[in-house]
């Protein structure tokens, strides 16, 4: 079974790093361990919930979990499945304790599982292109050609109100697997199609990122869904339940709220990439070029290539910080730092940033180094993994093998294979590990620095 290779072990206490993947992550002291009683916890990989990002483990649900746990002392063990199917299964023969994803508040569920923690109540939005003539009563969908997963609620709700309607809709049902709400959103904002259904939950983290869509009207009744647990757990659901409730799990519930779905990073990372070069005081590229002379020095890099990292990450401002905790003019992550010694509160130094993220620039390049051989193209996939993390980029580089791409060039290859990893037909691939992945981010990212830097490289010698 898939899940069995996708544990991932958090050890609350304390977080290390695994520097040969990503310059950061999770790791713990077993004898610590041995302290805490364990909580294994059932999830699935999504764009919210629960995903990797330079190593670091991230999510909505995943940040939820782990403050339970801080909070009842408790050790986190993830096992990752494919599908709520999955999941439930899981549970049922003692291979987790909780699922913390969303598990829907209907009958067919409560048959399965006890429902437990934060409702979180979401709608079904039709997705309209906000040029077009708009819908604003579901009368007007007769005889419309409308998208929508497979067999998703967005499907279920849709299917509903076209029998009120008399089977006039035309549904067009896309396996759910090889497609997600961010991808019927992106073929409505083309024009590719017309109309789309997804859950709002989805539609509010992609707005801002699709700025010619319309999601203000809402289809159907509100669904509810929340955590579960074992329909013979209802001690843990208890307790689940008593802390969802507390002061301190809404407000820390509000604040993780607040981080995944209205600071969103596609929003952050797309101004950056269209940002155009700014030349610094004196005719240089920026403030700090001796930084980053210094530094790229001492990793054999070109200066350039470092000044074009430093615009694309933060617009050269030394006490820029993403929603993802990113600081500095080099948007190193914390626990990145911390594996060079670096504290926080030291990030929003300029020369601290450039040196902790060119040590970090090297150390990636050496998972690398032995895989390809072209070194123009190894900044490349060495650009993609500082943005990502290194687990996506091999990940990436396996898709393409299996799937009749060449595995050692970036562009319209494993740049290709990255942003197959969006969707879940890829990222739930045997030869994928580290789960989904904003690749379109990643590839925009790749671009950008390489654009700024063929700017840098043409106006300021080496």
């Amino acid at each position: 079974m898939r899940c069995l290779k996708g544990i991932i072990h958090i050890f609350i206490a304390m977080l290390l790093s695994t520097a040969w993947l990503s310059c950061s992550g999770p790791s713990g002291d077993a004898n610590m361990n041995q302290q805490l009683q364990r909580l294994v916890v059932g999830t699935m990989y999504s764009p919210t919930g629960f995903f990797i990002l330079k190593g670091d483990t991230l999510g909505y649900d995943y940040d939820r979990i782990k403050e339970y746990a801080q909070h009842n002392n408790l050790y986190l063990e993830f096992r990752v499945g494919s599908n709520l199917d999955e999941l439930i299964e899981m549970l049922r023969n003692g291979q987790i304790d909780i699922i913390a994803t969303e598990v829907p508040n209907t009958t067919e569920y409560r048959q399965k599982v006890l429902n437990c923690g934060s409702i979180n109540e979401t709608k079904q939005i039709l997705v309209q292109n906000a040029h077009n003539d708009l819908i604003t009563d579901i009368t007007q969908l007769a005889g419309k050609e409308v998208y929508v997963g497979s067999g998703t609620p967005s499907e279920n709700t849709l299917r509903m109100i076209n029998g009120e309607l008399g089977g006039l809709i035309n549904i067009q049902p896309l396996a759910s697997d090889s497609i997600e709400a961010d991808d019927l959103m992106e073929m409505v904002s083309k024009n590719k199609v017309s109309l789309a259904v997804v859950n709002s939950d989805m539609a509010q983290f992609n707005k801002e990122r699709f700025k010619d869509i319309d999601i203000t009207m809402t289809l159907g009744v509100a669904q509810l869904s929340s955590w579960a647990v074992s329909v013979n757990n209802q001690a843990l659901a208890q307790r689940i339940n008593e802390w969802s409730n507390s002061n301190d799990s809404r407000a820390y519930s509000k604040t993780a709220l607040q981080r995944y779905f209205k600071k969103s990073s596609r929003k952050e990372q797309e101004n950056l990439a269209q940002e155009l070069p700014h030349l610094g005081p004196i005719g240089g590229v920026s403030p700090y070029d001796g930084y980053f002379k210094k530094y790229a020095n001492e990793i054999g890099w070109d200066w350039r290539l470092l000044a074009a990292i430093a615009c694309t990450e933060s617009r050269f401002k030394p006490n820029a910080m993403s929603w993802a905790n990113a600081r500095g003019l080099m948007q190193v992550l914390p626990s990145t730092a911390a594996r060079y010694g670096v504290s926080e509160d030291q990030l929003n130094n300029p020369e601290v940033s450039v040196r902790v993220a060119a040590k970090c620039l090297r150390d990636i390049n050496k998972v690398f180094l032995g895989k390809l051989h072209n070194r123009d193209q190894r900044i490349k996939f060495v650009l993609a993994a500082y943005n990502a993390g290194s687990g996506h980029v091999l990940d990436a580089m396996a898709l393409a093998d299996k799937y009749g791409k060449n595995s050692q060039l970036w562009d319209a290859n494993v740049a290709d294979a990255i942003l197959w990893k969006q969707s879940p037909q890829y990222y739930n691939d045997p030869v994928c590990h580290y789960g989904y992945c904003r690749g379109s981010e990643t590839v925009g990212y790749v671009a950008s620095v390489m654009r700024n830097y063929r700017y840098y490289a043409s106006k300021y010698s080496r």
